[in-house]
């Protein structure tokens, strides 16, 4: 290039600079004094040093943190606290390292991507409540923060000639504003997909999970640790105890497949069972069609349980078996829910990944009576088949579905699955209750949030799914919904009603039949 040429190339490039169009940020910054520029740029070049990803994805995650800042000055918070909130410290080599590790899914998880149809996928939503609107802004950067310390979630999935498994994605982890249907499939087929999404809509933080990911313990995990995340950046001071800290190092049990266990039981069951009564009402087209929110007072839940002698998840049970009656046109059969069972009370252990099974909870339909001795029946078997030992028969069996399969390319485990064993279906089961129990909070995160709820996408042929968590005093029964038939959530409303539990409802209108 000659010297006419180089100047001719560098006074192109100065126009084309001048012309470009300045950023919002571009224009905060030169407002700033001298001092605070070059305050800004140090910190920029601190970042540069701990993104090393792609630049569509470096990119990403820069204009996080400047969106981040712009919103804490119209806030009026003084540029070096916005840094000091925004240390890129927090992002520790996470996005600065190749991405090396993947994750062999569980016996358990194995299942869940064969048994997938089109439009079909097992996922659930945990959703936080706050007493504030959400600032998109920070929840962002709280999900930048948070990531690094849950590495297992960090994944997409991919096909291996056997099995599927999850490998490990340095991308920057989006959040989105919510304006579709709750518990949708994932993208999972899409290069670096995320196997979770994180929504925001008014004052809810929802995170959803592809199950081959996690279960409800694990997903709660993270979004109590997100959560702490969201309100320190919103400048909330509290104690971490009982979270995950974002700084701290990831241990190998947090990721640790747990269904490897040689304490297992020999004998093997639980899987096969009956076909169950379904209930009645023409199946929608859009899945799930309503979501509803029965929110209750945890002193009544309890106080009507404890006049039963049973526990909140036996009372909710009791009266979701009368619900299903009432829904099913239906004379004879059995009415089979199936329970999801916390493995950890077994086994204690802190892995975030999927660490739960689930027993069936089946009563002819004749005998489903609202009586003190039906409640004391439902009890008596929810005791005998989610015992350590029912569970372990069905670990063994997991493990025995898998041994099985191990040399069967993944092209062909899906019809081979289904021929050897035939529990791919949801028709062995009426509907689910999943009840992930009282969930806390250190007491000043907690004053700033209202309540939370759990949420069941639906499956092939069951109406509803049940799901309950209590928190802040609030004991939420969610149902998704996969009939406009309103008959189930009306029997059990006047059934909780009966016993002075009033339950306040939320939810969506019918999205479409």
């Amino acid at each position: 290039m000659t010297l006419h040429e180089s100047s001719e190339y560098a006074g192109n490039e100065a126009m084309k600079e001048q012309i470009r169009k300045k950023t919002p940020f571009d224009e905060y910054t030169e407002k700033l004094t001298e001092e605070e520029q070059n305050t800004v740029r140090d910190f920029f070049d601190e970042f540069s040093a701990h993104c090393k990803m792609q630049k569509r994805e470096t990119e990403k995650l820069r204009r996080d943190f400047e969106n981040a800042v712009l919103y804490y000055a119209s806030a009026g918070i003084p540029l070096e606290k916005a840094l000091e909130l925004l240390d890129i410290r927090h992002l520790g080599g996470f996005y600065a390292r190749p991405a090396v590790q993947w994750y062999a899914l569980d016996d358990a998880a194995k299942i869940y991507p064969l048994s997938m149809k089109r439009g079909r996928m097992a996922v659930f939503r945990l959703s936080v409540y706050l007493k504030e609107p959400v600032v998109p802004q920070l929840l962002q950067m709280a999900l930048n923060f948070t990531i690094k310390r849950f590495p297992s979630f960090a994944t997409t999935v991919k096909k291996g000639f056997f099995w599927h498994y999850l490998d490990t994605a340095r991308i920057r982890y989006t959040v989105l504003q919510e304006t579709g249907i709750p518990c949708q499939p994932l993208n999972i087929a899409a290069s670096a997909s995320q196997t979770f999404r994180i929504l925001w809509h008014q004052n809810r933080i929802s995170a959803e999970f592809f199950h081959i990911l996690t279960d409800g313990s694990g997903g709660m995990a993270f979004l109590k640790a997100l959560t702490a995340e969201y309100l320190r950046l919103c400048g909330v001071n509290s104690c971490e105890e009982g979270l995950m800290k974002r700084d701290d190092i990831p241990e190998a049990e947090e990721a640790a497949n747990m269904f490897v266990r040689p304490e297992a039981a020999e004998k093997s069951g639980g899987f096969a069972d009956q076909p169950a009564v379904q209930m009645s009402g023409a199946l929608s087209r859009i899945k799930p069609c309503r979501v509803l929110h029965f929110n209750m007072k945890a002193e009544d839940v309890k106080r009507a349980a404890k006049q039963l002698d049973a526990t909140v998840t036996v009372y909710i049970l009791s009266k979701i078996f009368l619900a299903v009656k009432e829904a099913t046109d239906e004379l004879e059969g059995d009415v089979s829910v199936q329970i999801p069972v916390n493995m950890r009370k077994f086994y204690p252990s802190r892995t975030v990944r999927n660490f739960s099974l689930y027993c069936g909870i089946r009563f002819p339909v004749p005998q489903i009576k609202d009586t003190a001795e039906f409640v004391h029946r439902t009890a008596q078997q929810l005791s005998e088949k989610s015992t350590r030992e029912a569970m372990d028969e069905m670990m063994n069996s997991a493990g025995r579905l898998v041994w099985s399969l191990r040399f069967v390319p993944l092209v062909f485990k899906v019809p081979a699955a289904k021929s050897l064993y035939g529990f791919f279906t949801d028709g062995i089961f009426s509907t689910v209750l999943s009840n992930i129990g009282a969930v806390s909070m250190p007491e000043g995160y907690a004053e700033h949030i209202d309540h939370m709820d759990f949420v069941l996408g639906t499956t092939g042929l069951n109406r509803a799914q049940c799901s309950v968590v209590t928190f802040n005093g609030i004991v939420s029964l969610s149902i998704s919904k996969q009939t406009a038939d309103p008959t189930f959530e009306e029997a059990l409303y006047r059934l909780l009603a009966a016993d002075g539990i009033i339950p306040e409802v939320e939810g969506s209108p019918v999205y479409e039949s």
